[in-house]
């Protein structure tokens, strides 16, 4: 089970926001990249960014921000001899000379989320001209897909979507409870579970996460195809501490 650290970018600042609700943002860094650099010395091995600003906007917002942690995870990595940590990013991307641009600047995966639901056939070609390198994002409520930074809940099913996202060839799926996410209140394993359990490509959960237990929780559950767990708020609060959540994940995934 990997911990993703998730790094959520608005104006260039480093922030958490609750249910998604832009007004109400925590501000805790104003150098993203530096924030990166701490996650990667607590043991991350991957890292989540969003463009918050780019999600409402719908076209990149915080590009320079995200080329300044790349450049932090690639010295790192080739300061302690490491292979690829792979960094992935969501928010505003709606186009495929976007995707080509980020993965250009080194980006591992990109992230399609509103533009998925809106337009099936942009991700349909995206997974097509970049095999491997897609992920999406589905950001859900009571079982319904939402877009648009959340902001609006569509009719679509996600185990539908799933299933039809999966048949375009994305490389994983990115299950977020907005009801729970920036609210610490537990993942929604059930929920999680289920969406894994009707598609065959790696679930990554998202939301609720708040302390080791909810890490544990979901180790009991990752041989159903959960392949790590997006982190937030809890690690930036304090109510879980990375490095030893990720140590603990790993105990839990030998036995």
């Amino acid at each position: 089970m990997l911990l993703i650290p998730a790094i959520d970018l608005k104006d260039g600042s480093c922030v958490r926001l609750r249910q998604g609700d832009m007004d109400q943002a925590t501000v805790f860094s104003e150098d993203p990249a530096e924030m990166a650099l701490h996650w990667l010395e607590q043991g991350a091995r991957r890292l989540h960014l969003v463009d918050l600003n780019g999600a409402f906007a719908g076209k990149p917002v915080n590009e320079a921000a995200v080329k300044d942690i790349i450049q932090v995870v690639q010295d790192f990595a080739a300061d302690n001899d490491l292979d690829e940590i792979p960094v992935q990013l969501g928010g505003g991307i709606r186009d495929l000379d976007t995707i080509e641009r980020y993965l250009d600047h080194g980006l591992s995966y990109v992230i399609v989320g509103t533009a998925a639901v809106k337009n099936p056939g942009f991700l349909q070609d995206a997974c097509g001209a970049f095999p491997g390198q897609i992920i999406v994002g589905l950001d859900a409520k009571a079982g319904k897909v939402a877009t648009d930074g959340w902001s609006k809940l569509s009719r679509h099913d996600v185990i539908e979507l799933g299933k039809k996202y999966e048949g375009y060839g994305v490389e994983s799926i990115i299950y977020t409870d907005i009801g729970r996410d920036g609210m610490m209140g537990g993942v929604n394993i059930e929920a999680t579970v289920k969406l894994a359990r009707a598609v065959k490509v790696p679930i990554i959960a998202s939301g609720g996460v708040h302390d080791l237990k909810d890490v544990e929780a979901l180790c009991a559950v990752r041989n159903e195809g959960i392949e790590g767990v997006i982190c937030g708020r809890s690690i930036y609060e304090g109510t879980l501490n990375l490095e030893e959540a990720q140590i603990r994940a790993d105990e839990l995934s030998e036995l």
